[in-house]
């Protein structure tokens, strides 16, 4: 049974019998929200009515069934902008794949140059550090704030403001909630770098549906999310949230059916359209957007103070464990990367298992032995070396003679032999979410004894 939480009103052990039964009839401990939310079983089911009794067409006519799809993509962005708490006279939406391809609109269309750089966060997605081959493209310059010991950003305020006087204004990027630590970045360095002549995008992918993201208090320029990080279902759309006056101001390197007015192939001219429909590239995916809204109102089920209260008790849990558990010689059992406690933090945790000396297990061993604990959790970095470098101690160790060694044969076993003995390669990554029970903390604890046995 789950242990009564006198900040949360919302029933969870309710909620995981009816919408996620599955995991228990699995045996499965799903610990990697991080990665992909659940969707409810009563999603699914309406998902599967709507298509057994809707008719959708391509949604680039007028003809009835075309109609439907366009009606349910208008009400998917109107869900999106609400949940962002976004003004529809303000920001627009353009539906993409993922977040991922939300951040290459950006990044392929923004003015770069050399008196327009781009600032990133350490703490960055990979799809986001990929926007600086773009700017160095450009000739711009580029430059990385640094993070502190607790994988926060180190004096975040000073080096933004210190980047923009050393190469001036231009687009600032960073998360919302790190994907690796869980930290959740300061909000206020939207206003402090806007102000000071910045564009701002905001990666909200990882900060999960309960990230307080609200654009009317911190108006960035750009937010990108995938929505099966947000409710699981659908797969394969996420969006860029715009601020309508930066959508105008990008230059889409090409054009596509659907993004255009009129092309002439006689004269070699195109017109894009304005708004999001000059940035969705030709047919959209418009079965799997007629679930977003049904997605959106499936969490409002969950009132988010109590989805935060929820996610932050079992995060803390685990976090509590982990730093108790000991070896028979007294030796701690893991290492924790990030803030030990809730401040600022969501519901992710890295960690790596050690072994009595004080080495560390192989990640690797511990996800095959999860595996037979039917506890899900992810190894490796993540997606996000700036963050892992920092916990690693790579930023110190001068690794690049690693990578000039290992080019064209890169692999993680071949760079940890470089590295040398002691050096740490891939941490795990725990993530908690709506489903999340005491019982999934305690079989992921139950694994990290094991793995020392």
């Amino acid at each position: 049974m789950e242990p009564a939480d006198a900040t949360d009103a919302f029933d969870f052990t309710a909620l995981r019998a009816s919408e996620f039964a599955r995991l228990d009839t699995a045996g499965i401990a799903y610990l990697d929200y991080a990665a992909g939310a659940l969707y409810g079983a009563s999603q699914a089911r309406e998902h599967g009515d709507r298509l057994v009794h809707g008719i959708f067409g391509n949604p680039h006519s007028e003809h009835l069934a075309s109609r439907h799809s366009a009606a349910a993509q208008a009400a998917a962005r109107a869900a999106t902008l609400a949940f962002f708490d976004a003004d529809p006279e303000i920001h627009d939406v353009c539906f993409t794949a993922n977040a991922t391809a939300a951040i290459k609109l950006v990044a392929e269309s923004y003015a770069f140059s050399l008196r327009r750089g781009l600032i990133l966060s350490a703490d960055n997605h990979n799809s986001v550090n990929g926007i600086r081959e773009f700017a160095w493209r450009a000739g711009a310059p580029v430059s990385v704030l640094p993070l502190d010991s607790e994988l926060r950003l180190d004096r975040g305020s000073a080096h933004v403001r210190a980047s923009i006087e050393r190469q001036g204004a231009g687009l600032f990027a960073f998360p919302q909630q790190s994907n690796f630590s869980g930290v959740r970045h300061d909000l206020s360095l939207i206003e402090e770098a806007g102000a000071l002549g910045c564009d701002v995008l905001v990666d909200a992918a990882a900060a999960g549906p309960y990230g307080a993201l609200s654009l009317r208090e911190h108006a960035a320029d750009f937010v990108v999310c995938s929505f099966y990080k947000l409710f699981g279902l659908p797969t394969g759309v996420g969006a860029l949230i715009a601020k309508k006056s930066a959508l105008a101001r990008l230059r889409r390197p090409w054009f596509s059916g659907g993004t255009v007015e009129f092309v002439s192939v006689a004269h070699g001219r195109y017109a894009l359209r304005t708004g999001h429909e000059g940035f969705e590239d030709g047919t959209p995916n418009f079965l799997d957007l007629a679930a977003i809204e049904s997605g959106f109102a499936f969490l409002d089920r969950m009132p988010r103070p109590g989805l935060r209260a929820h996610i932050q008790s079992h995060t803390q849990h685990f976090l509590a464990r982990a730093a108790t558990l000991r070896h028979r010689n007294g030796a701690p059992l893991v290492r924790l990367y990030g803030p030990r406690d809730m401040e600022q933090r969501g519901g992710i945790v890295a960690f790596n298992v050690l072994r009595s000396d004080g080495g560390v297990l192989p990640h690797e061993h511990v996800e095959w032995r999860a595996r037979e604990h039917g506890v899900a959790i992810r190894g490796g970095c993540f997606c996000n070396p700036g963050a892992a470098e920092k916990a690693f101690g790579f930023d110190a160790m001068g690794v690049d003679r690693c990578f000039d060694k290992l080019e064209g044969r890169f692999s993680i076993e071949a760079f940890r032999s470089c590295a040398g003995q002691g050096a740490t390669v891939g941490a795990l990554r725990l993530s908690v979410g709506a489903p999340t029970t005491r019982t999934d903390i305690e079989r992921a604890v139950a694994l990290v004894v094991d793995c020392s046995e």
